[in-house]
């Protein structure tokens, strides 16, 4: 009998599987899982003890800003996806606000060509809505390394804005594929300037305060509902919307970032200033503690990392003045291990927020799952691992993160994208075989 030979075996791990979690090899075959079970006299070109370990299925950051092009100098794609796999992330959905905006083909082609050949991790783009683009946004959605559409409810960081409901409508009248939103409330912005208190970050919460996202998710739902079209609605922050949302999980997923269910305020504008501020905000304990229920009871579909990197030199700028935005593709998984390890979530959940989730919202081919034909991705952690976030870890141009100096339980060890390790024990490998995410509704397209 001829001895089986595959691309990789990872041999010992601890793997969490639809199956549950237990003990057992893994066989790689042409950058897809071939074998599962007890593979003691097979071979590989790689083999990977990871006795001790756990194997997570590839972890997928589905809302990260890249920077590129545009502002490189706080980020660009090869950076992004070198933090992301630092950090045990396999794949990435970035969001189209650059600078020229991802808002037709040319831009949307030119990221995917930018990326190829730089990337550590897979990746996909968003299309960002905009009141020119809504008629021409069925044949973007499909076409190659395309995750979606981004609908700008609330000005942010960019010039994508799309706030009246007339338009909301037209944009999700066109098209097919689930539609992700940033939820706030323009005309309510606009009116709550005044709220805004110079040289005082706490008070970018009194400015972007929970009506303005309570109004904006509500218009949203109606409007999705009338059409029938579905919608992700990203970095949820408040109990009132978690309460609106549990009703309509028929048309409406839901993100919460690793930033909104570990900082709260007023303490984290103390100890960070300005370095705290995103939008939407950091709410109050209340609202945090009001996430973490709602991520108990499955209302929370994903956790995404809102990767959103700005320079110390713009973030130390004086509110309102500051940008709003801090990174976090690197630290989405150490956090969560960490909140694991508290008892605040089981190893089955972190699974599914991090991989299987964004799988399902997205209805991403081929990964998510260690399973059979899926995608040879996959996560090691070591989950007693104690190790402290530092400056000298990060990846990221903008050099800074709000959780430098915090010691976690939990640490990503290895991350492998389609059979190739691109980072093991804290150091990228320099292998860079990213390539487009494949999407079940657009195979063909």
């Amino acid at each position: 009998m001829m001895t089986q030979h595959f691309q990789m075996i990872i041999r010992g791990g601890t793997l969490v599987t639809h199956a549950g979690i237990a003990v057992a090899d893994i066989a790689v075959a042409d950058g897809r899982i071939a074998q599962i079970g007890g593979l003691d006299a097979a071979e590989a070109d790689t083999v990977i003890d990871a006795t001790g370990l756990h194997v997570l299925p590839g972890v997928i950051d589905s809302q990260v800003h890249f920077r590129e092009p545009g502002n490189e100098h706080k980020e660009d794609l090869e950076t992004g996806m070198a933090a992301a796999a630092l950090g045990g992330v396999t794949a990435v959905f970035e969001m189209p606000n650059t600078s020229p905006a991802t808002v037709d083909e040319h831009a949307l082609t030119d990221k995917v060509d930018r990326a190829t050949g730089r990337a550590a991790t897979d990746f996909a783009f968003f299309v960002g809505a905009s009141p020119e683009n809504t008629t021409w946004l069925p044949d973007l959605e499909r076409l190659p390394g395309c995750c979606g559409v981004k609908l700008f409810m609330g000005s942010s960081t960019g010039s994508l804005l799309v706030h009246d409901d007339e338009t909301i409508r037209t944009v999700l009248q066109n098209g097919q594929r689930r539609v992700a939103v940033h939820s706030e409330d323009e005309e309510r912005l606009n009116e709550r300037k005044p709220a805004r208190q110079a040289g005082d970050p706490a008070s970018h919460t009194a400015w972007r305060d929970v009506e303005t996202a309570l109004k904006s998710t509500r218009r949203l739902l109606r409007i999705a509902r009338e059409t029938a079209r579905k919608v992700h609605v990203l970095h949820i922050t408040t109990a009132e919307e978690m309460d609106l949302l549990k009703d309509y999980k028929d048309i409406a997923t839901v993100e919460v970032t690793p930033q909104h269910l570990t900082l709260e305020s007023p303490d984290c504008y103390e100890r960070l200033g300005s370095y705290a501020q995103m939008n939407p905000p950091i709410r109050d304990a209340g609202h945090r503690q009001a996430l973490w229920r709602a991520l108990d009871q499955g209302v929370v579909d994903v956790v995404g990392s809102d990767h959103a990197p700005h320079t110390k030199d713009e973030k130390a700028k004086a509110y309102p003045d500051s940008p709003s935005g801090m990174p976090g593709v690197q630290t989405l998984l150490p956090l969560l291990l960490d909140h694991m390890n508290a008892g605040r979530l089981s190893l089955p959940r972190l699974m599914d927020l991090t991989s299987a989730g964004a799988a399902r919202i997205y209805g991403i081919a081929g990964k998510g799952r260690i399973a059979v034909g899926y995608d040879g991705d996959f996560t090691l952690v070591d989950l007693k691992r104690q190790q402290t976030i530092t400056g000298e870890w990060l990846a990221s141009k903008c050099g800074w993160s709000p959780f430098e100096g915090q010691t976690v339980t939990g640490w990503p060890v290895g991350t492998i994208v389609r059979g190739i390790v691109v980072m093991r024990d804290g150091a990228l490998t320099g292998e860079r075989p990213g390539r487009p995410v494949r999407f079940i509704d657009t195979l063909n397209g």
